[in-house]
């Protein structure tokens, strides 16, 4: 009986510490934040957004017209990154997944899009500071719903 008790205790505790090492489970479970109050930042995510993104989602972030219809070619528009848009519904880290690595590969499946990922473009801290850019232009009260959407996102 002693010998069954000590064998579960220690297959319990070889457990507990192989589950411990997963990955993720010993990561710091930070998102990743978004400098929308940082002047030079947000001066430095205008500039990315000029580059890379004004193209398809216009210099004013207003997107193409009706964004939400899909095209002949079954793409959608690119959508606004004003408040008039869908950016701020999505937490920190996806907004950064989705530029990195662009929206096919985040969605997957058979999902058309021309969100190209800018990863091999961009740093991470330039992806922020553009998605910092964006959110600075939001109204006060988009954002702080936005940092809702994060604080109650983490896991």
């Amino acid at each position: 009986m002693k010998r069954t008790a000590l064998a579960s205790l220690t297959g319990a505790a070889l457990l507990a510490a192989g589950v411990a090492v997963l990955p993720g489970w010993t990561e710091d479970k930070t998102r990743p934040s978004l400098p929308y109050t940082d002047t030079t930042r947000i001066a430095e995510g205008a500039v990315v957004y000029e580059t890379y993104c004004a193209s398809c989602h216009g210099i004013n972030l207003e997107g193409e017209p009706n964004w939400m219809d899909r095209k002949d070619d079954g793409y959608l528009p690119a959508p606004p990154h004003d408040e008039t848009g869908h950016t701020w519904h999505h937490d920190n880290e996806l907004l950064m997944r989705i530029v990195r690595d662009g929206t096919e590969a985040i969605v997957g499946g058979t999902y058309k899009s021309n969100m190209i990922g800018f990863g091999d473009v961009l740093t991470d801290e330039q992806i922020a500071s553009v998605l910092g850019y964006i959110k600075s232009t939001w109204p006060t009260e988009i954002q702080e719903i936005h940092n809702e959407i994060n604080s109650r996102t983490l896991p």
